[in-house]
């Protein structure tokens, strides 16, 4: 297997610089959960409304109407899982011994 065009896709010039600038507005984790958060409960309303209209026969496509089920599914299990991690993390750290 031939790996030697790799160097070309990850020339120097690709990378971006993601130094933060001093200035900038900080965000915190809470801000960042509860916008992740509010993601979920838009993909699953939209999921809901794409199925009313479905069967009330505004929608003519289902493929789209599946898009936006599995999209919610897949949004929500991510959620719960992160939520997951984030209480193992939780419980870890209040095992440690000071």
């Amino acid at each position: 297997m031939d790996i030697s065009n790799i160097s070309k896709v990850l020339s120097n010039n690709d990378i971006k610089d993601f130094n933060v600038d001093k200035n900038q507005k900080k965000i915190n984790f809470g801000e960042i959960l509860n916008e992740a958060l509010n993601k979920v409960n838009d993909d699953q309303n939209f999921a809901d409304e794409m199925d009313r209209m479905l069967a009330t026969g505004e929608v003519d496509n289902v493929h789209e109407v599946t898009i936006a089920a599995q999209k919610a599914q897949l949004t929500l299990n991510l959620a719960v899982e992160i939520k997951s991690q984030l209480m193992d993390a939780y419980k870890e750290i209040m095992r440690l011994q000071i």
